[in-house]
Formats: C-alpha cells, structure tokens, sequence
C-alpha cells in the first residue's frame, strides 16, 4: 500500500467530535510504511487525554479491517493552539483561547453549565480557568466551593485555584451579602480588569461565564474581550427559545465563531418509576440547528444531583467524572474544543510589539 492509498483509507474514518476525517483537518503529522508494518503520528487540537485510549483503539480497529498490514503503531496526542478573534482585537498573553458561555435570559443553569464544562476542558488534559462575569449575581464561588478572598500584590490578582482550575469572580472580591450598585460602564470596566489584572497563568482555555441577557454591558464586553469562539445555553420552552436567538444574533454582530448550543433541562426521568418527561418542551435545540445553522452539541436533563453537586461546592464532572451525567458534559466539552479546533490559528500573540523610538539629533 502507497502512502497515499493509506491516506484514502484514513479518510474514511471520521472524528468522532468534530465530524470530520483526520486527514481533513491536517491531524496527521507524519506516515512511514515499512512492508507489513505502518507507523502514524496524529496530532488533535482538543484535549484528549481522557479518551486517547479509546480513539487509538477505535483506529487501530478500523486499520485493522480496511487494510493489511499487520503492525499498526500509532502516537495520538493533544496539542491545543490559540484561535482568532474578532477583527481588531489581539487576545491576551499566556491564554491561547478565551470562550464565552451566554443566554438570551437567566435561570437555564448557564453558571451550572460552564463550571462543568470548564472542568471537562481539564478533564481531557487542558489547563483552563473561569471567569465569572456576571458582576450583579456570581454564581461562581458557590459552584466552585471558594469564599477566601484572592491574594492582589503589586495591584495583579492571584486568581483561586479550585480543582486544577484558576478561578476568579467579583464575588471573591465583595462581601457575600452586598447588592452591586453598579451602571453599565463600571461594570465593563470592572469586568475588564478581571480579566486582564489577574494572573492567569498559561491557559489552553478561559471559560467566561456571561452575564445574562443581550443589553449593553454583554455587547460591550463581546466588544472589547478577545473571544475565540461563543456558546449559548437555553431550556426547551419558547420564551428561552427567542432570548437564545436573540444571543445568537449578537454574538454574530460582534464577529464571535459560535460553537454551538446547549439544550439544558431538556427532559425529567423519574427516578422511581423511570417515567420520562420534557417538563419545559422539547425542540427547541433541534430548531435552532436547523433555522439558525448552529450545531446542537448535546442536551442535559433536569437532574437534582446537578443541583446538589454545585451546591456542596463541586461541579458533577469533578465530583463523579464517570457518571452519565459528566459523560454528556465531557462530550459537550470535547465538541465544542474540536470545533474551535478547525477555525484559523491566531499569529498575533506570536509577533513581537514593535516600539518606534525617536532620537535627539
């Protein structure tokens, strides 16, 4: 078998994540064949470290049946690169792709969904903090299990590591009681410092947990935060229905690449009888695929453990990561980091500022 009739083969076998073959979105990296014997080299940029296993062994299985050689050695890893951004805006040193998670109106469990999906982003073998953006209610510290107030010295923010993810949220900063007074403008200008006063570390991925709703302080934000790419969480009923179009036509606007949506609270399974019901309908993910062109990267039940484990302080996915509510988590996570994966690389962060200096003659 020719190189290239190998690569016909490998073609034929699609990612499982972001739909598309390895030979498509330039994983593979490098092909020896020697007689009976082939050796690859695949390079995914998305964290695999939880499932490398189990692809190299779908892949192996594959080359098995579909050709002849009768040693198969495989190197399968993970190499996360930062993304674009909208038009104008650079992106910020030591985050390589900073992802926002909004909805068109509160209460769908937003805050709920981006602890646990920051925590499959780790999971899989990314370094990965959360920002907590909404500065008039932050959920984050609650979700997370962390009430200390962060160390600031020479006016940077040491960010509150929780679980192997850095965390930060004005709820660290302010009493837990006091309501947030704030206009607009501070609150973008407070959101901003956040952002860009603490001292992240190297991230593969920030998560920011959006405040909800459209209005001027989430537009301003998407306008002036270096976004790779935008989720947005809704339930299935109507109402929630028209506020996520809403969100999905301003993150348009703003030129953010939308990953896609996250149906939450799709359904209601009993857990004594096992009877199934879709409490606040049902469609809702399905019709934003078909008419808005968005890709639906999975559903979540209405679950009280979901609830139970952000309010003792621990997101699902950390606190049982094999559970099958985590799984939907992870699997959400890994499609959204696969399709970010395929978008243009960002080369701003790599060219040097240039200074111009005058002299005096």
């Amino acid at each position: 078998m020719t190189d290239q009739e190998f690569i016909a083969v490998l073609e034929k076998f699609p990612d499982p994540y972001h739909q598309q073959s390895w030979v498509q979105a330039k994983a593979l990296k490098a092909l020896h064949i020697d007689g009976d014997a082939v050796s690859l080299e695949l390079e995914l940029g998305y964290p695999i470290q939880d499932c490398c296993s189990a692809l190299e062994t779908k892949l192996r299985e594959f080359l098995t049946v579909h050709t002849t050689f009768k040693k198969i050695n495989i190197s399968l890893k993970q190499v996360i690169i930062a993304h674009q951004v909208q038009q104008g805006l650079k992106g910020v040193q030591q985050i390589k792709n900073i992802i926002a998670i909004g909805s068109g109106k509160g209460g769908v469990g937003k805050s709920t969904v981006s602890a646990n999906l920051a925590a499959a982003l780790a999971l899989g073998g990314a370094k990965v903090g959360v920002l907590d953006a909404d500065i008039y209610g932050p959920s984050q510290p609650q979700i997370m299990g962390a009430y200390e107030a962060p160390k600031i010295v020479d006016k940077r923010i040491h960010p509150l590591m929780r679980y192997g993810i850095a965390t930060m949220s004005i709820g660290y900063l302010v009493q837990e009681n006091a309501p947030m007074i704030w206009r607009g403008p501070m609150v973008s200008s407070a959101l901003q410092q956040l952002l860009n006063d603490t001292l992240w570390g190297d991230l593969d991925y920030l998560v920011i947990d959006l405040p909800p709703g459209t209005g001027d302080i989430q537009l301003t934000l998407c306008q002036k935060i270096p976004l790779s790419g935008a989720m947005i969480v809704t339930t299935p009923q109507d109402l929630s229905l028209i506020d996520a179009r809403r969100a999905l036509e301003m993150f348009r606007k703003v030129r953010v690449p939308i990953l896609g949506v996250i149906e939450n609270m799709s359904r209601y399974q009993c857990a004594h009888c096992g009877h199934v019901e879709e409490i606040f309908g049902a469609g809702a993910g399905q019709f934003l695929q078909e008419h808005e062109q968005v890709a639906l990267l999975g559903s979540l039940p209405l679950n009280k453990k979901i609830c139970a484990d952000v309010d003792a302080g621990m997101p699902t996915v950390l606190k049982e990561p094999e559970h099958e509510l985590s799984l939907l988590y992870r699997g959400i996570a890994r499609k959204a980091a696969a399709k970010l994966s395929l978008q243009a690389k960002n080369f701003a962060l790599k060219f040097p500022n240039i200074v111009i200096e005058t002299k005096e003659s």
